[in-house]
């Protein structure tokens, strides 16, 4: 088998839908040829590729058996027919699989990813991605490469953008979400997910992109794998291997991650694609010679399709023939690529629905949902004298910042197809419901990395004639990203001296700020008033923006990742574990405590809790602990809040973080409302630790249990 077979089919059974999947695989690749096979492990790109990060490229092979193309059109009519030369031309018929990086929305743009970790709300991330499969499936993609769940704790590394945070139990919930999200259960309108980027990758030395990462077997087991098991458990059919080199083996041909935890603890089935050149890297690593030495590490090591280098199509052949690389890796690596175009249902149906862009994009359901979602992802942060919602008292109100009119930097990085001009930018929301009675000063006072005395001055008079100013600093959708790593996570310099220039004029300040990486506030926090995080909202940023400010929503969002008061403090996360001398060690120039912790968050209302309700004080490891505690909405307005259960293991062979995060729950509460909100914690699955060999280890004795204030000691016989 491992020569490939001779250049007739000697059978189509594999085109049967009716025979089992592993019957049609078999067939298939046992009438393959070895350059058909080596074709099929090859993914070019169709069209412009719009990543600058990604230096080469554009053209599609004229191969028709290549096997995948990154698909930079946004044409279905285009596609298809590429795909009937592909399907028509080749002589085994194997239809292209066409990705692309549909991070957070295709054509409607829903807010960043780090912003949608912060709604708590995994049914709005399942539904964005769902919308997501539909107009991506509706212009030709089956493949998403999407989610990212690279635990990111790191402000400097620009990538903590596209993930969901810090906290590994957390992403984990957010990446099942989307991969059901965008798989879903139909085939016309599933893509396949991909988990990315598998592994360690946030964890790049000093912030800084495509760097070394030094990772523990303790660390890789507790907190940078628990995000893709539930991946993979969720079925996500693809994975993308990193840049990263991980204790000296780069993660593109890492075969303790690729092999022993993928395939042999985790019994996934998909597909494993490179990053982008990420086996032409093995030479800049240090860790390959030349292409051939590229191809047979990371193909032995379990990479099965590479993105764009052309090492697999022009090596492989050569490398079986001269009996440098065992066949048996090649075809283990075609039959997981067959067996998910088989899955997705590509042979029967290569071709997409061609609909006008009308029928298929932006259609009002899809923005009402981006609204909501850029809505509970906004995190109010600091509220003084309530001064949010705006009163509807005021006449006069700036609106003034770089930020305010930036549709381009309001859609954020990795917007897909998304356009500045489908954007509705903060003054259009603003002016769309202030009534007509409220003057709305607009200057914007600077750009983010420029600005000039006029700008200025220009801020300062449409402040001067307001009763509140609306400040929207932050960083454009450039600013954070892939290749966007920053020394410094501070505002930019004329953004500080615009904010220094406003802050004379002694008048209330609601900062809202633009961005995709916690900001360094510890100057300008004091002197505001209020400062609510926008991130990077999507195509419906003005509405929300709007939305909240005047009352018409209540913010619920908490941080999904921890804000540092300068970089001194990184890396700074919640769960971090106890220090050897707690009353020794701290910062002598400032505090040791961040600006803002994981989980923070305001809301217009309040919440009060009671006392934690147990079922039990002492349990055994397969007797289920009940946690119930109640929730009152004590202020004047509904609201939502989010009740995060932790547990602290208060002695353990391995020892444990202060906190861990083991559920959360959000409910929506009436003025005066009360609920109980309750948990079920299984000890085998929630008091358990990993320990370095990846075996969840559960020890007898004491643990707290931890929701906001309240703290209860349980014991484990």
């Amino acid at each position: 088998m491992g020569g490939g077979a001779q250049e007739t089919p000697v059978a189509d059974d594999y085109k049967n839908p009716a025979l089992p999947l592993e019957e049609r695989v078999e067939s298939l690749l046992s009438q393959m040829t070895l350059e058909e096979k080596a074709l099929q492990l090859s993914q070019g790109v169709l069209g412009q590729d719009y990543n600058v990060n990604n230096l080469v490229g554009g053209k599609a092979q004229d191969d028709p058996r290549i096997g995948s193309m990154i698909c930079a059109l946004e044409d279905p009519e285009k596609r298809n027919a590429y795909q009937k030369f592909i399907v028509e031309k080749s002589r085994l018929g194997i239809p292209m699989i066409f990705g692309y990086d549909v991070i957070h929305g295709y054509k409607t743009i829903f807010p960043v990813p780090l912003a949608q970790a912060c709604s708590w709300n995994p049914e709005l991330v399942r539904e964005s991605c769902v919308v997501a499969a539909k107009e991506s499936k509706a212009s030709g993609i089956d493949w998403t490469f999407s989610p990212m769940i690279d635990i990111g704790r790191d402000p400097r590394w620009g990538r903590v953008v596209e993930g969901y945070g810090e906290d590994p139990y957390a992403t984990g919930v957010f990446a099942a979400a989307a991969v059901k999200g965008y798989q879903g259960e139909t085939i016309p309108y599933r893509i396949a997910a991909c988990l990315k980027h598998f592994v360690g990758y946030g964890v790049s030395e000093g912030g800084r992109d495509y760097s070394y990462t030094d990772i523990s077997r303790q660390a890789l087991w507790e907190t940078y794998l628990p995000p893709y098991e539930a991946g993979v458990q969720a079925g996500a059919r693809t994975l993308m291997g990193a840049f990263n080199d991980i204790c000296g083996v780069p993660a593109s041909a890492n075969p303790y991650t690729l092999k022993e935890v993928l395939r042999n603890k985790w019994g996934f089935t998909g597909f494993v694609v490179s990053d982008w050149s990420s086996v032409r890297q093995l030479m800049n690593q240090g860790y390959a010679a030349n292409a051939d030495d590229c191809v047979k590490k990371a193909l032995e090591a379990g990479l099965d399709m590479e993105m764009v280098d052309g090492f697999y199509r022009r090596s492989i052949p050569s490398l079986v023939k001269s009996g440098d690389l065992d066949p048996k890796f090649v075809d283990d690596a075609v039959r997981n690529v067959l067996r998910v175009k088989f899955e997705l249902g590509l042979f029967e149906h290569p071709y997409v629905e061609v609909k006008p862009a009308a029928e298929r994009l932006l259609l009002p359901g899809y923005k009402a949902l981006a609204r909501q979602m850029a809505v509970e992802s906004m995190v109010l942060l600091k509220n003084k004298d309530n001064l949010l919602p705006l009163s509807p008292d005021l006449k006069n109100i700036a609106l003034v910042g770089p930020l305010a009119k930036d549709k381009d930097s309001l859609i954020g990085s990795w917007r897909g197809r998304g356009e500045a001009r489908n954007v509705t930018d903060i003054e259009e929301g603003l002016r769309k419901v202030l009534p007509s009675s409220v003057n709305l000063h607009y200057a914007k006072g600077c750009g983010v990395n420029e600005g000039s005395d006029e700008e200025l001055q220009e801020a300062v008079q449409a402040a001067e004639q307001s009763e509140v100013i609306l400040l929207c600093l932050g960083e454009t959708s450039t600013m954070n990203g892939e290749n966007a790593s920053r020394s410094t996570i501070s505002l930019t310099s004329p953004q500080q001296k615009l904010f220094a220039r406003l802050v004379e004029l002694k008048k209330p300040i609601v900062l809202l700020l633009a961005t995709g990486r916690p900001i360094s506030l510890h100057t300008i926090e004091p002197r505001v008033s209020s400062i609510l995080v926008t991130w990077h909202p999507g195509t419906e940023a003005g509405p929300a923006v709007a939305d909240l400010l005047t009352g018409r929503e209540n913010p619920s969002g908490r941080l999904a990742i921890t804000f540092p008061r300068t970089e001194g403090q990184i890396p700074v996360y919640y769960n971090m574990r106890n220090r050897a001398r707690p009353y020794q060690g701290k910062y002598q120039d400032i505090s040791t405590e961040p600006m803002y912790w994981f989980g923070d968050g305001i809301s217009y209302t309040t919440f009060e809790y009671g006392p934690l309700g147990l079922s039990a004080r002492e349990l055994t490891s397969s007797t289920p602990l009940t946690v119930n505690i109640d929730i009152k909405n004590t202020g004047s307005r509904a609201g939502k809040e989010t009740v995060f259960l932790y547990i602290h293991d208060k002695v353990a062979s391995v020892s444990q973080p202060m906190k861990r995060l083991i559920a959360f729950q959000k409910v929506e509460l009436q003025a005066g409302e009360s609920k109980t909100v309750s948990f079920t914690v299984d000890p085998a699955r929630d008091l358990s630790f990993a320990n370095s060999d990846g075996r969840r280890v559960l020890e007898p004795g004491e643990f707290e249990i931890i929701v906001k204030d309240k703290k209860e000691t349980i014991n484990l016989k």
